[in-house]
């Protein structure tokens, strides 16, 4: 049976974001420090009164039963109830008692979207976005974020005070955007969930557990995405897609100290093989209309790489696909996978040349690459790289990983 400290850390996972998406939705978000305080208090009574009492038996339906009691006596007392939130409920409800702080799953549910939208918003950077998400959308804490970011709790909490004040003077609504608007307005919340699934996957931290979950909540808010009518279009799916084939590697990519495994080294009977059949079920779906995004490429791209036979035809397809995505979005480290796809397509002497034209001076990743291409062709040459590669890395899992494979050159 589980203790009140085991359960409250994973209530407040699931929970705390979704009692303050409702709240601040209530609130309006210029009181979404209120709302935040409400939930927080609602954690810290259940931690003080479990461990007297124990759990209750239905722990979620306590939790929202105090969260809505002490948000109407936050409304009873406070000005916010008589400035902002009265004027708009006088018509539906004689008395205090008789407000509805609605925690039923569907309006858990839309508030989480419509806050989705808000955070999402071009007036604050990627990085406040994605810092909003993890602590507003995914109940994540403050030294867990500055943990994900490489960073510290005190410039974690100056970026979220920054975005909260810019959204506040933007005037930004807790609402669906218009259909007009869905479209436009949906790029940037994919952009968001995009970059927060890859700073889980992709993330030089050492706390795998943070890690993984960043990945998952990006996955469970775009879940939210697909199963809402007017947001499942065509891009959401796939970039849902893509993010099941990468997760379904997880396990794969890192050793029991946490060092990272090169893909041609991993272990494929760890591979998830039901989040890649999840990822091939919304890859379909997500090829109705005629609108091919980047997500769709990139989905196509990490679906070639669960295939584990390592064949012409695989390293073909997936060439092919780089080839489409640098035209519609290029980037240097697409380009450097390109080349890597090249080389395992039709051979390193015809991808050197191509590799050399990227000139990524700065980049680690690139120097590795060359040192892979100059491999068991001038050994001279990639031991020359990969030394190159060290001096430039900065992580350590990327050092380590480097020296194995200098240590492998120089035997």
């Amino acid at each position: 049976m589980q203790t009140g400290k085991e359960l409250i850390p994973h209530l407040f996972r699931t929970e705390y974001s979704k009692i303050t998406a409702v709240l601040t939705k209530l609130f309006g978000f210029e009181h979404v420090e209120i709302a935040e305080d409400i939930a927080s208090d609602t954690f810290l009574l259940a931690a003080e009164t479990w461990g007297i009492k124990g759990i209750p038996e239905n722990p979620t339906a306590w939790l929202y039963a105090v969260a809505k009691n002490r948000a109407k006596d936050h409304l009873k007392h406070h000005q916010i109830f008589s400035d902002k939130v009265t004027p708009g409920l006088q018509t539906a409800h004689d008395s205090l008692y008789e407000i509805n702080i609605d925690l039923s799953p569907k309006n858990i549910t839309d508030s989480q979207l419509q806050m989705m939208f808000a955070i999402c918003h071009p007036a604050i950077s990627a990085e406040a976005q994605i810092g909003l998400a993890l602590r507003i959308l995914c109940g994540f804490g403050i030294e867990e974020i500055a943990d994900a970011f490489l960073s510290n709790k005190e410039t974690i909490n100056k970026r979220l005070f920054r975005a909260k004040e810019k959204l506040r003077n933007e005037k930004v609504k807790i609402a669906f955007p218009d259909a007009s608007e869905i479209n436009d307005r949906l790029q940037t919340v994919l952009t968001t969930l995009y970059l927060l699934f890859n700073e889980g996957y992709y993330s030089l931290s050492q706390n795998i557990t943070v890690r993984k979950d960043l990945c998952l909540e990006a996955m469970r808010l775009n879940f939210l995405l697909v199963e809402n009518k007017s947001t499942a279009l065509p891009p959401v799916k796939a970039l849902l897609a893509l993010m099941c084939f990468h997760a379904s590697r997880f396990e794969a990519r890192t050793n029991e100290d946490g060092e990272l495994i090169l893909y041609d080294d991993q272990d494929t009977s760890l591979w998830d093989r039901e989040l890649i059949e999840q990822g091939k079920y919304y890859m379909n779906l997500a090829a109705e209309g005629n609108e091919i995004s980047k997500y769709h490429i990139e989905a196509g791209i990490a679906y070639w790489h669960t295939v584990k036979e390592d064949t012409s035809k695989k390293w073909q397809n997936i060439l092919q696909l780089y080839n489409r995505l640098l035209l519609i979005e290029y980037s240097p480290i697409a380009a450097l996978n390109r080349t890597y796809a090249l080389a395992k397509a039709d051979g390193k002497m015809v991808a050197i040349p191509e590799a050399e034209k990227l000139n990524l001076a700065n980049n680690h990743l690139y120097y590795s690459l060359l040192g892979f291409l100059y491999s068991d062709i001038d050994n001279e040459k990639a031991v020359c790289h990969l030394k190159t590669a060290l001096k430039l890395a900065k992580s350590e899992t990327d050092k380590v990983t480097i020296e194995k494979r200098l240590l492998g050159l120089m035997k």
